[in-house]
């Protein structure tokens, strides 16, 4: 599974890592792409991420699945690059998997894909959406998106993308790697 992961300054360290982490533990091929070039990314809490590549140098089709990070700042930066919102409007039409967590979701709202679709995101996030009808659960799946709800989820939230994508026999063989 390609799994393409955009990263900008300000995006939620933990749900950058711990998804990365345990979706190459699953064998997926996991591109970290630096929507501001090749430059190390601070992330939220100062932790600095460097990009596997730079987001304007990728074939986007060639991948199966975008993961977006979230973060305020980070997600605003999602938000506001069009090359994140056009890849989201193209991938949705594609059927390709779209997945957000935390506030992330915003990009997802901002692209125009999360129209009609159950969805969970940090709470509070759904306000600047100007929805009313975020789900409590850890993680939802709606079609082709797949939405969680902050740092703590992390682990589920990977964890349902392999068992949706792959199969439950590869979430259980990372799940039971992680002891978790």
């Amino acid at each position: 599974m390609r799994t393409l992961i955009p990263i900008a300054d300000g995006c939620e360290e933990m749900e950058a890592v711990i998804v990365t982490d345990i979706l190459r533990r699953a064998k997926w091929d996991v591109v970290l792409a630096g929507i501001s070039g090749d430059d190390p990314v601070t992330a939220s809490r100062g932790v600095v991420l460097i990009p596997d590549a730079q987001w304007d140098e990728l074939v986007l089709m060639d991948f199966d699945l975008i993961v977006l990070p979230g973060g305020l700042e980070g997600t605003d930066a999602l938000c506001k690059h069009d090359g994140v919102q056009e890849t989201l409007r193209v991938f949705d039409v594609a059927e390709k998997w779209i997945a957000a967590i935390c506030a992330a979701p915003l990009a997802l709202h901002t692209a125009g894909v999360l129209e009609d679709r159950v969805f969970t995101c940090y709470p509070g996030i759904e306000k600047e959406m100007g929805r009313t009808d975020r789900s409590d659960d850890l993680v939802v799946i709606d079609q082709n998106i797949i939405t969680s709800q902050g740092p703590g989820t992390a682990f589920d939230f990977a964890l349902a993308l392999i068992e949706k994508i792959d199969s439950a026999e590869a979430a259980d063989a990372v799940r039971a790697g992680l002891l978790y």
